[in-house]
């Protein structure tokens, strides 16, 4: 008789006290994680359909991905400060179901002013999810596999990118652009299973030693919120309705207001939203400084290159996809690499050489392009760049958050996104704004039949953006380079009450 071997199922409580318990919660947050990157990555195939469908135009429908960024954009640091205060399990699954409501809202909406109403739900939704997954991570692995755990997060990112097109494509050719929706709904509750039944709450204590807890910045999240929507929506809209006009110097003047009231409420609340004296910490300062000045030159490389290889060199919009999948395949294979070497020897090596290459590519891109390039070199160009931009990420995320104590894991991982959000919408805003006046200087209609026309003038206007990018890559190596870092041997573990406590003796930065 033959006899077959029994499967064992780990119960809960195993699951839980089991020594790989942190790589059981790097995979369930994973499972929502490349649920949410490939769903957002996966919409924009869909908007011509979407258009088509509801019989607008494209700059009506783009608000159903720009409703959801600039929601995501203002709410991600109130909803990283509500999960240092409430827990950030609850606020995590809370987003999810969010998220999964508004997707289901989207799959039936039957005018576009419903569907972008149901993706600005879902923005919130999504601020809650980002604002508290990496947190949760870096809770419960040890402050020496803390670069490991982001390059292992960062993969799940990567490859959500590159899935979510090709997921999107054939959803909306096999059953129509609402799958692209509605195809959230169920993903979505397995994801909430999981995260219900294998994430312990009391892993995600924010602090267990606090025995009071702090209340809720409603003045500060309001007046973030508010100085983030104005400067986001100026950007988004002054090359259409011009950088001198009303509307946009009014929307400049207001953010300006609004930020100085900001700043002014929270160094005067005893419980602040953003606690301001973190900036006082180099490691996170320049850190975000760093980020945010190399999100510039990725976000224009990825816009700017997309109109390129289609206006320019004349390949179809699914073409231009393939082209740009080898440097997303290279940007996520190198995050888990930077991650884990800079665990063991440091981050200033990797950051630092990160941007060596990515500033490198900036300037090949200002220099090399022409309008009749073999499509291999601006190919083998963005993959320099995703190669050093990986280098770069990983362990300058990690060297920003082994600054902190795990008090304020949920602000400071929801500012790593606002971040990169902020950043790309002023990339492409800054770029857009000097091709189009370099365009117009040159006697050509900024518009995408003139570039496909006579491209000279775009591909000089591309020189001129790449060139600045690229100097600002440079400014962004000098400050990681600037930053020091502090001895991985002392690095905090996820139990530590306060790694400012055992390891600000060396915090200073290391001789060069």
């Amino acid at each position: 008789m033959l006899t077959f071997p029994t499967l064992t199922i780990p119960n809960l409580q195993t699951i839980r006290e089991s020594p790989n318990y942190k790589w059981w919660v790097l995979a369930t947050i994973g499972v929502g994680t490349f649920m949410a990157v490939a769903s957002n990555s996966g919409i924009i195939i869909a908007l011509p359909s979407i258009a088509s469908y509801f019989n607008a135009d494209l700059p009506a429908v783009q608000w159903v991905i720009l409703g959801e960024t600039l929601t995501v954009s203002a709410l991600l640091l109130p909803m990283g400060r509500l999960s240092d205060i409430v827990g950030r399990k609850r606020v995590y699954i809370a987003g999810f179901a969010i998220f999964i409501a508004a997707a289901g809202l989207a799959g039936v909406a039957d005018d576009l002013q419903l569907l972008i109403l149901a993706k600005v739900l879902q923005g919130s939704g999504s601020a809650m999810i980002q604002a508290n997954g990496a947190a949760m991570i870096i809770s419960v692995f040890p402050g020496r596999e803390r670069g490991k755990a982001l390059g292992s997060h960062s993969s799940v990112v990567g490859t959500g990118a590159i899935i979510g097109p090709a997921l999107g494509g054939f959803l909306v050719s096999g059953f129509g652009w609402r799958w692209v929706f509605l195809i959230n709904v169920p993903v979505g509750l397995v994801a909430i299973l999981l995260s219900s039944i294998i994430l312990d709450p009391k892993r995600f204590l924010p602090d267990p030693r606090r025995e009071r807890r702090p209340r809720f910045d409603w003045l500060g999240s309001i007046l973030s919120a508010g100085a983030l929507l104005t400067i986001l929506l100026a950007l988004t809209l002054a090359n259409r309705i011009g950088w001198t006009s009303v509307p946009i110097v009014a929307g400049l003047l207001l953010f300006a207001g609004l930020l100085a009231a900001f700043i002014w409420w929270e160094l005067r609340t005893d419980s602040p939203m953003l606690d301001l004296t973190l900036f006082k910490r180099k490691l996170i300062a320049m850190g975000m400084a760093a980020g945010w000045l190399t999100f510039l030159g990725m976000a224009a490389a990825r816009f700017m290159m997309a109109i390129y290889f289609q206006s320019v060199l004349g390949y179809s919009p699914r073409e231009a996809g393939l082209i740009i999948i080898p440097a997303a395949i290279v940007m996520t294979f190198m995050g888990p690499i930077a991650g884990r070497l800079s665990d063991r020897y440091g981050w200033r090596t990797f950051t630092v050489t990160g941007l060596a290459m990515t500033s490198t590519a900036l300037f090949l891109f200002a220099t090399t392009l022409r309008a009749d390039s073999p499509v291999i070199l601006p190919m083998s160009i963005m993959m320099l760049q995703s190669c050093g931009n990986g280098l770069f990420s990983t362990p300058n995320n990690s060297s920003i958050l082994s600054a902190v104590d795990r008090s304020r894991f949920g602000i400071v991982s929801a500012l790593r996104p606002l971040t990169r959000n902020s950043a790309n919408i002023t990339s492409i805003a800054v770029s857009t704004a000097i091709i189009a006046g370099t365009m117009a200087a040159m006697g050509a209609e900024p518009s995408l039949d003139a570039v496909s026309n006579d491209p000279r003038a775009f591909v000089a206007g591309l020189h001129t953006a790449f060139t600045v990018l690229g100097a600002m890559a440079v400014l962004a190596m000098l400050i990681s380079l600037l930053k020091g870092e502090r001895d991985q041997q002392t690095q905090d573990s996820p139990d530590s009450p306060d790694p400012h406590e055992s390891t600000a003796r060396v915090e200073q930065p290391r001789s060069p």
